[in-house]
């Protein structure tokens, strides 16, 4: 019987993202505090001949996709070129953080197939070789190798492992599938100097959670909620109309979710079903429980 893992690939928010300046190699230059949350896609790794991918749960929106343009499916290739592994693996990713929802889905599958193969194969990489890999496949897979609460900098590939952050009751808000798309590339084209910063917000919650002291709403900063209106227009009227009621919604990562840190009362997830979007209370996910693999 073939040797097999699971592996958890949870999604993050941010807790603040800024951006610096724009970088001679194009890429922005962020500072972003960020956070594993336990709303999770589940990645088995079995091992094969050649890489397959098979998709399953809230998977709709890969359907038409080929293997190669998934995340999950390229870490696998990326891994086996860089240990010269000549083996295979069976990637079974039953999805359920949403997709295209600016909650890092994609990033985290690819880097928990990298975290998987490394026990599977006995490959014996470190976490520094891990974390290079992940930042061949995309920015953000690098945090997920570090998992729980993290600072990351440079353009999301440098990743410095922070105490787990203290935090209050999560309401994750996500639009319908129809109202997603991979829109990050268009958000960070819409921001100007005007919207770049000295990263000094992230510092300060940074210093925060080493202190142990409890994430407080009012002192996170998102540089993409400026052009949150005209380029998300749905996601910017819900937060509008939540403020407008005196709640104080965030926008995770580049949206188009958004969460508050407030107790989930009925009230409040029914006024966010209203807006069109679907609630979800989650918590944060400290780091031995975002970087567990299981032995199947």
């Amino acid at each position: 019987m073939s040797r097999g893992l699971r592996v958890l690939a949870p999604a993050k928010i941010n807790w603040t993202i800024e951006v610096l300046r724009i970088r001679p190699d194009g890429y922005h230059e962020i500072r972003s505090v960020l956070q594993t949350i336990d709303l999770c896609d589940v990645v088995t790794l079995t091992e094969c001949d050649g890489i397959e991918l098979v998709l399953s749960g809230e998977a709709a929106l890969l359907a038409g996709e080929p293997p190669e343009a998934n995340l999950a499916y390229r870490a696998a290739v990326a891994f086996r070129r860089r240990t010269r592994a000549r083996r295979g693996v069976r990637i079974e990713l039953e999805k359920r953080v949403p997709v295209a929802a600016g909650l890092g889905g994609g990033s985290s599958d690819a880097a928990a197939v990298l975290r998987g193969l490394n026990r599977l194969w006995d490959a014996a990489q470190p976490l520094d070789n891990l974390v290079e890999i992940a930042g061949e496949i995309g920015s953000d897979p690098p945090f997920f190798i570090v998992g729980g609460t993290a600072m990351a900098s440079g353009r999301g590939d440098r990743v410095e492992a922070l105490p787990d952050a203290v935090a209050p009751p999560i309401v994750l808000a996500t639009p319908p599938a129809e109202q997603r798309g991979d829109k990050t590339a268009s958000m960070y084209e819409a921001l100007t100097p005007d919207d770049f910063s000295d990263g000094y917000v992230s510092i300060g919650v940074r210093e925060v959670v080493e202190a142990g002291r409890a994430i407080v709403g009012a002192e996170l900063a998102n540089v993409f909620e400026r052009v949150t209106a005209e380029q998300q227009p749905a996601t910017a009227l819900a937060m509008d109309a939540l403020r407008a009621q005196g709640h104080a919604p965030r926008l995770a990562g580049s949206g188009p979710s958004f969460f508050l840190l407030e107790p989930p009362s009925d009230a409040l997830l029914a006024r966010i079903r209203g807006l069109g979007f679907e609630p979800r209370v989650v918590a944060t996910l400290p780091r031995e429980t975002a970087l567990r693999i299981e032995e199947l």
